[in-house]
């Protein structure tokens, strides 16, 4: 049983999103601890189950109401338990693929569209402002612009230097230093560490503020906290990978 966890446990991402990192990837550890042991279900399966569980989700969230929108925040967390799930399986059984990591990626960011849409229409209703819309619409935005920069950014450096995919992965490459096989003061240590991460506003502290709000019905709050870090974080993730571009560049002339 403990060597099964112990592998189990090292398929987890290393520098794993705040909430992911110590709730839900751990969840989809023990829930791996069965499932990978059955041959019909898959990586790409647990993809598809997750973003299902993410529209209903959605649905929850536009039906409104006190028992929909409690559903809706455990459906939240459940999409993404099973989010974890995936690559801790594909890892586990050794079947990465680009394509499987492909969807699961896409899907991440059009249910984070999903839920945010839902939540700024639910306000909507609530308050009868185009406010919670026009919110939601800003963060959807700027989630979105994070990624997009990134991508933009990465093709215009790997235009300019083949190598450069290749040796940023060697970069990010990190020990384990927390889990199975560690004593209580490391994990503790690592705990303490992670809570950090939820000042990057990314996908894993969504799972948490989405699910709360929707909890103790404080969905417009919620909204505005993720409006504006998204226009912090999407504003600043864009001007620093151009900030890069143009260093990297200078690095290059040079040699």
């Amino acid at each position: 049983m403990t060597g099964k966890l112990t592998r189990l446990w090292a398929t987890k991402t290393r520098d794993d999103e705040w909430w992911s990192s110590f709730v839900t990837a751990p969840l989809g550890i023990l829930a791996n601890y069965a499932a990978v042991e059955v041959p019909w279900i898959t990586p790409n399966w647990i993809t598809a189950a997750s973003f299902l569980v993410a529209v209903v989700a959605s649905i929850g969230i536009l039906v409104g109401g006190t028992e929909c929108f409690i559903a809706a925040a455990l459906l939240i967390h459940l999409s993404h338990i099973l989010d974890c799930m995936d690559g801790q399986m594909a890892r586990y059984r050794r079947v990465s693929s680009p394509e499987g990591s492909y969807y699961d990626r896409l899907t991440d960011q059009v249910q984070v569209g999903l839920w945010f849409g839902a939540a700024g229409y639910a306000a909507f209703v609530q308050t009868a402002s185009v406010v919670p819309v026009f919110l939601a619409m800003i963060g959807i935005a700027f989630y979105g612009l994070r990624g997009y920069a990134k991508y933009v950014a990465l093709e215009i450096e790997t235009a300019c230097d083949p190598d450069y995919p290749v040796n940023m992965a060697g970069l990010k490459k990190m020990e384990t230093v927390a889990g199975l096989g560690f004593g209580y003061r490391a994990n503790l240590a690592w705990f303490i560490r992670e809570q950090r991460k939820v000042l990057a506003f990314d996908e894993g502290v969504f799972i948490f503020m989405l699910s709360v709000a929707l909890i103790f019905d404080q969905i417009v709050p919620m909204l505005w906290i993720f409006a504006v870090s998204q226009l912090f974080w999407g504003t600043y993730k864009s001007w620093q990978r151009g900030k890069n571009i143009g260093e990297n560049r200078k690095l290059v002339l040079q040699k």
